[in-house]
């Protein structure tokens, strides 16, 4: 089989790509000026546009339908037909994309009409999202915060038997570019005796993967853990904003709630576990004296190769540097290697009580840091819950978010043999609260 490295394109920007070369070809919707949203694939500097596709006839068979499902204004109808579809909408852009296409002479013909500069487009949420769940599996983010709160005994026992989670604000959610609003809400200073009303004065950030589901289960049964991989439909960034001076005020005995359903920030291409498949792995071994996973948690191949090797990079830019000309500083880079459960054990949980996914639904990791200074997926780790600021190139430091500062994330898979692919940008700006 060709090296993914000798995957040449027609679409010269393609070849060499940070992001978009013709291995990753992930999906979104996307509006051109003054059009209306609907289906796109990411090819280098351009978005090819799946409903002139259809329009011009380029697609037969289950491409065609799978084509036609995700040339609308959300890919739910795509994601619903799952993997088999998924797979033959792929291999179709594979040939038309590829440098030696026998539709090349034509499709360049079409010039514009089928390929749109990214630069000139405007992406959407890539689906309408139903349900939203957000996770807990990093684990040193589990360990770090707890150690804030419980320095003997910071993971609570349940943590590695279960893959905890809570249920998320689906209408918050949002692609990136689109700003954050400083939330309001309740806290308890230091010292006080009662709560204060106002805008949060520990706003943050949370590095995650988001994973959109595919193919459901009908209500009372669930999804196996041998077969819960084939319900993901793709892969995204994921930005859980936090406000932890709500949070801590208000997550007792329940969880979060006002902290977290203010925002939720995604990047806008859903990459496919096809374009992924060079880049799975073994999921790290548990340390010794760790509990196995329970048996309707464990699969061999899913210990074997569900692991996911994802690089992932924070970057702030604030208005100071900004103004200044300043480039993003990195603040963060960690990896998906820092999940202590699997995707497909995710999946495989949320079901095993005969909760219906469906699809369209998104997960969110829960925050991957690393086990590094370096490596830390939000404020409340790096600055040790506000004691030791972080220092900028521009002079500033930051203990949680101000107005103005923006957090951007980004990921990059690389594997000797294969091209590497990036997820593009997840990307939002704070903006100060309602009065």
């Amino acid at each position: 089989m060709t090296a993914q490295t000798e995957l040449l394109s027609w679409v010269e920007s393609a070849n060499g790509h940070s992001d978009f070369p013709l291995a990753n070809l992930p999906l979104g919707v996307f509006s051109p000026d003054g059009g209306e949203p609907h289906g796109g694939v990411a090819i280098g500097d351009f978005i090819f546009d799946v409903r002139a596709a259809c329009d011009a006839g380029l697609f037969d068979g289950q491409a065609l339908d799978a084509a036609k499902a995700a040339s609308g204004g959300s890919l739910n109808a795509f994601f619903a037909l799952g993997a088999s579809a998924r797979k033959a909408l792929r291999r179709a852009l594979l040939e038309l994309l590829g440098e030696g296409s026998a539709q090349r002479e034509r499709l360049e013909g079409m010039g514009e009409s089928l390929l749109l500069p990214m630069s000139q487009c405007q992406m959407h949420l890539p689906a309408k999202v139903g349900d939203y769940t957000d996770f807990y599996v990093g684990i040193h983010h589990a360990n770090n915060v707890g150690k804030l709160f419980r320095p003997d005994n910071p993971l609570l026992p349940n943590y590695k038997y279960v893959p905890i989670a809570y249920h998320g604000r689906a209408s918050t959610i949002d692609v990136s570019g689109v700003t954050v609003k400083r939330p309001n809400g309740q806290t308890l200073p230091p010292g006080a005796t009662e709560p204060s009303f106002g805008p949060s004065k520990r706003l943050d950030y949370e590095l995650e993967l988001g994973i959109w589901i595919g193919q459901g289960n009908a209500r009372g049964e669930s999804i196996s853990i041998g077969e819960a991989s084939s319900h993901v439909a793709g892969f995204c960034l994921l930005n859980d904003w936090s406000a932890r001076d709500l949070q801590a005020w208000e997550y007792q005995p329940l969880g979060p709630f006002l902290s977290k359903s203010f925002a939720t920030t995604v990047s806008p291409w859903v990459v496919t576990p096809e374009a992924l498949e060079p880049f799975r792995c073994a999921q790290p071994a548990r340390p010794e004296g760790d509990p196995q996973p329970l048996p309707y948690l464990h699969d061999q191949r899913d210990q074997e190769q569900g692991a996911l090797d994802i690089e992932l990079e924070v970057l702030l830019l604030t208005e100071t540097m900004r103004a200044k000309g300043l480039p993003p500083q990195r603040i963060a880079l960690s990896s998906t290697r820092n999940m202590y459960w699997t995707v497909a054990q995710m999946v495989a949980h949320h079901s095993v009580n005969g909760c219906s996914l469906q699809p369209g639904d998104l997960f969110g990791s829960g925050t991957l840091s690393g086990p590094s200074a370096d490596s830390l997926g939000s404020l409340l780790e790096i600055t040790q819950g506000g004691k030791q600021p972080l220092e900028l190139p521009s002079g500033e430091t930051r203990t949680f978010l101000e107005d103005g500062d923006e957090i951007i994330l980004k990921a990059r898979c690389r594997h000797e043999g294969h091209a590497s692919i990036g997820f593009g940008e997840c990307r939002g700006r704070v903006l100060p609260a309602s009065r």
